[in-house]
């Protein structure tokens, strides 16, 4: 049996000392701005879909347990498996979840429904929570700043090889998997595949001479594409014996078109010598969805570009995860339009960071009621050109450098270096939540000052 909350809580459920350091009272900051949202569980039930009028079972998570506990996660940037640690141990952190006395849920049970609210629920929540400070007069929109950043998606660095050996290892498991299904016909050694996989894939990554290692090359892809295959057969003549059937037949099916990408790729790039354009290229067969990404001299990375704006107050006004990997000009008048859209108007001043400079887009920003526009580089824009004075150029690219901090907290302490959820709907949901985290925080911290 599912509640949608429990509002008679014990308020010290094991006699420990409520804490009163600084972080357990911004908790107790964020769980009033919690608790003046009732509506946000209406988007909670929706997404995990399981009914709140069940009278049988044993008593679980609260729909309201799950999306506080979501938002303890983020708030720590901890596993599960210490999320489940700071619930059975830390009295500030209890009282916020609202669990039941006694009561501490598994890692699985936290997993499967923290996974289930979707990024549409949490981009909800965080709409709410900027709609919140504008009326409370925290911060209203009229200076803002954009900046872009990378979080990274849950991979290794692509090869062609390791690629190659990964998909090798994923069709031996499910070959392993066809063989255990009921009904089936399918007999295989499990691991032996795999196993030749890895080999090669160490040769060719300590192989001496373009022609041995292109002779590995063969023998990797003639490997893949036998197992490939064989997967294949099974697929076509497994009965539709069980439920087991069908979810083995899905996994096969979504995965055989990313396999027989990577082998396409890596015959275009090793043999062909051809250069494959970063939008036809895929860098992982568990994380397809991840964008290749270049924005310094570091070399690239392997995720998602976000662009995102910061008022003066500190707090995330708007994020927008972008597909591919477009220029931060291309998307200087698309968060601006979307800030606008928000807030009914444009920002009196607004900053940016050098990379979205152009004359098009201070055009753009004035014509739309933009008074005082800072790019971090002027790339041939004079001062006089974007603000009223140097004094306020000046001021506003001071102002813009600030977004610099607000980045470095979001990858440092609430995980945006690197998203720890699969799934481009749950790198999303990752994202967003993070970002809850972070506004909750600056708001209850701006509360006790």
């Amino acid at each position: 049996m599912r509640l949608r909350s429990r509002r008679q809580m014990e308020f010290n459920l094991f006699g420990m000392p409520v804490g009163t350091d600084e972080k357990s009272l911004r908790m107790a900051e964020m769980d009033k701005l919690v608790e003046a949202h009732p509506e946000w569980l209406d988007a909670v039930i929706r997404d995990v879909g399981i009914s709140e009028n069940t009278e049988t079972g044993r008593p679980g998570m609260t729909f309201e347990s799950i999306l506080r506990c979501g938002i303890l996660k983020q708030f720590f940037n901890e596993s599960y498996d210490d999320l489940v640690h700071f619930l059975g141990t830390h009295s500030c952190s209890i009282m916020f979840a609202r669990l039941p006395a006694g009561y501490v849920p598994g890692r699985s049970t936290l997993q499967e429904n923290i996974g289930a609210i979707k990024p549409e629920t949490w981009e909800q929540i965080f709409r709410d929570i900027v709609n919140h400070a504008y009326k409370a007069n925290v911060d209203d929109g009229s200076v803002a700043r954009v900046d872009s950043t990378v979080t990274e998606a849950l991979m290794h660095d692509p090869t062609d090889n390791s690629l190659l050996a990964d998909s090798i290892r994923v069709m031996d498991r499910l070959m392993a998997k066809a063989s255990e299904l009921p009904k089936s016909s399918i007999s295989w050694e499990a691991g032996k595949v795999r196993k030749l996989g890895q080999k090669y894939s160490r040769q060719i990554q300590y192989a001496k001479g373009d022609d041995f290692r292109a002779e590995l090359y063969q023998k990797l892809l003639d490997l893949t594409g036998d197992t490939v295959r064989r997967l294949e057969y099974a697929l076509k003549v497994m009965p539709l014996a069980s439920e087991k059937t069908i979810i083995w037949m899905m996994e096969v099916k979504h995965y055989l078109p990313l396999i027989a990408k990577v082998m396409d790729q890596c015959k275009r790039r090793v043999f062909d010598k051809e250069k494959v354009p970063a939008g036809e290229k895929i860098v992982s067969i568990f994380e397809p969805h991840a964008n290749i990404i270049v924005k310094s001299k570091a070399g690239p990375q392997y995720g998602h570009k976000i662009n995102l704006v910061t008022g003066k107050s500190g707090i995330i006004l708007d994020i927008s995860i972008e597909i591919g990997n477009p220029a931060d000009s291309e998307r200087f008048l698309p968060m601006l339009e979307r800030h606008m859209e928000h807030y009914g108007r444009a920002p009196r001043q607004f900053a940016a960071d050098g990379g979205y400079a152009s004359r098009s887009n201070l055009e753009g920003a004035k014509s739309v009621g933009v008074e005082d526009m800072a790019f971090h580089k002027k790339c041939g824009l004079k001062v006089e050109e974007m603000t009223s004075s140097k004094r306020v150029y000046r001021k506003l690219r001071d102002f813009r450098a600030g977004i610099e901090s607000n980045i470095s907290c979001l990858k440092r302490v609430y995980g945006w270096g690197r998203c720890t959820w699969r799934g481009l709907e749950h790198f999303q949901a990752y994202v967003w939540s993070a970002a809850v985290a972070y506004n909750l925080n600056i708001l209850a911290k701006l509360a006790l000052e």
